[in-house]
């Protein structure tokens, strides 16, 4: 733990380092910049103020005049002292003063000094080329003469009235006064360097406490190591996985979830917008632990939502989703199976009584009784008394589902009857789907005209009216209820919405509709509540309609049809 604990410190260390190097860096290179530019623009200041002074002084008229007066050849060491005591070199000197310049110095056309600040150097020839100003051009130089090094204007001075030149001034500021106002100028931009620096370690340390709180005091590395768990995890269990966070922006969808939910796993959408159906996003934004049945596209899927947080945190909200569509399919084959029980428990019973009656009346002496009781039995069979109207159906499948209905009903009370149009003459092609549709569609009858307390002489009764359309199943289901209610009309059919209670339900009720009319339109039918109630006693309930194509197929038996 202490060999991990000082990793994770060498590692924060190094990203505040990291950051304070850079910042550092970025200030060391401006500083750099604004040195050198800082030099370059106060030489070219004071390049151009000492051009200004020898502009001025030589449009000066005396010196104009004075200068003139000088020929090339006329100036040697004698008029020295005529020079030292003469209006040019009070001039020069003054406008030196004035000026804080290192020097203002006057020559003739032959570079040799009328004025300059010592006067022991007048009337020798400049230490430095005039050339420039003696061919009538101005420029700015920077060289070292006999009084250091300096940034210097030579200006060519001209005769009075006329353009020809005859002679120049030459104005220097030394470059020491140039250094000392750049470096005073560095030591200003050295101080605001100082603060934004101070200010980069601030902001480095306050970023690095901020990158800690945002990955929960996680590294790197542990961070990495989590990314890879999560995405083996989540993308490995066999349920899918919808995560959004504090936002409710997703954050991550696993393979499965998108299989399963029908949607696309964008990252960073709200999760009003990635295309969930309103059942499932009812029970995700309700945070509901409890495990609730939806129907998305063929699927038949379990959903539960849960919030996520750390140290009190909120992290937003996970989805899980579990595939129940085969579960469903074998609950189905199931219920098939436990119908063709019941029918046949029904037909034991049946058989047993009558076997006894024939036995009776056989002991009894009493044979022809006997012998018109097994013709009954045999032309009638267990069914036809116990479901009228059954013979016009011609699958035994279908027989036997509603034979055990109609035996269920009559347990509860309850009377099922055929439609007088009932007639089915082929086999059926999915009898799973077509005993889903039509148990549902009879369970919720049954269960409506059960559900209050009624008169005694009251009908209790459903009724099913099965026809045949080529390979289409027509399916009408009309009951003695009270019928649906208003408010329920344009929702029943909705994922999520019963008429009965959801207690002892797991994920409460509000499916079957909503499945059988899936799968209704699945084979490219439709499901529909033609009426809502009050129609011709007994049966003042509610009716539905179905119609289901492509769930026949033509019986290769033939069979005689009722008169």
């Amino acid at each position: 733990m202490a060999t991990e604990g000082a990793r994770a410190v060498r590692l924060r260390t190094q990203v505040l380092l990291s950051q304070i190097l850079v910042v550092a860096l970025t200030l060391g290179v401006a500083f750099a910049v604004f040195g050198y530019l800082s030099d370059q623009r106060l030489r070219d200041a004071y390049g151009q103020r000492a051009l200004a002074v020898a502009r001025t002084v030589a449009a000066d008229p005396v010196v104009r005049a004075e200068v003139a007066r000088y020929a090339p050849g006329a100036v040697d060491p004698g008029v020295r002292q005529e020079l030292a005591t003469g209006p040019l070199e009070r001039l020069a000197v003054d406008a030196t003063q004035r000026n804080n310049a290192l020097f203002v110095v006057i020559t003739d056309d032959a570079g040799i000094r009328l004025a300059h600040p010592d006067a022991a150097r007048l009337a020798e020839h400049v230490s430095t080329d005039p050339s420039e100003a003696l061919a009538g051009r101005e420029s700015i130089t920077e060289e070292r003469g006999t009084l250091g090094d300096s940034v210097r204007a030579k200006v060519p001075v001209t005769a009075p009235g006329s353009n020809r030149v005859v002679g120049a001034v030459s104005v220097g500021i030394a470059t020491d006064a140039v250094h000392e106002q750049l470096l005073g100028d560095l030591r200003t931009a050295g101080g605001l360097v100082a603060v934004a620096l101070a200010v980069g370690i601030a902001g480095s340390i306050l970023l690095a406490r901020r990158w800690r709180g945002l990955t929960l005091g996680l590294e790197p590395d542990e961070l990495a190591e989590l990314v890879r768990g999560q995405a083996a995890v989540l993308h490995g269990i066999g349920g899918g996985v919808l995560a959004v966070d504090a936002s409710w922006r997703t954050t991550f969808v696993s393979d499965e979830a998108a299989r399963l939910l029908g949607i696309a796993p964008d990252i960073g959408r709200p999760v009003d917008e990635i295309g969930l159906t309103p059942r499932v996003l009812e029970v995700f934004r309700d945070l509901d632990r409890q495990p609730a049945s939806a129907t998305v596209g063929a699927n038949v899927v379990i959903v539960s939502a849960r919030r996520v947080s750390r140290d009190g945190r909120d992290l937003g909200a996970v989805l899980t989703v579990r595939d129940r569509t085969d579960v469903e399919s074998l609950t189905r084959q199931l219920d098939a199976v436990q119908s063709m029980s019941t029918v046949l428990r029904a037909q034991r019973h049946e058989f047993s009584n009558k076997m006894h009656l024939v036995s009776g009346l056989l002991h009894s002496g009493h044979v022809e009784e006997a012998a018109r009781s097994v013709d009954e039995l045999i032309g009638a069979g267990p069914l036809g008394p116990a479901t009228p109207g059954i013979d016009a159906i011609h699958d035994t499948y279908l027989q036997a589902f509603l034979a055990a209905k109609a035996a269920h009903a009559r347990e509860n009370g309850v009377e099922l009857v055929l439609g007088p149009n009932t007639w089915v003459e082929g086999d059926l092609a999915d009898p799973v789907d077509v005993t889903t549709v039509l148990g549902n569609l009879l369970d919720n009858a049954m269960e409506a005209v059960r559900a209050r307390e009624r008169p005694v002489r009251q009908v209790r009764q459903v009724e099913v009216e099965l026809v045949q359309e080529d390979s289409t199943l027509h399916i009408t289901v009309a009951d003695s209820g009270d019928g649906v209610a208003p408010d329920l009309v344009d929702t029943l059919f909705t994922e999520g919405i019963s008429t009965r209670d959801d207690l002892g339900v797991p994920g409460g009720r509000g499916v079957g509709l909503a499945l059988i009319r899936q799968i209704v339109r699945a084979h490219g039918g439709e499901v529909r509540l033609s009426s809502p109630g009050g129609g011709e006693p007994p049966l003042t309930g509610a009716e539905f309609i179905a119609r289901i194509p492509g769930v026949l197929a033509q019986s290769e038996v033939s069979w005689p049809r009722r008169p």
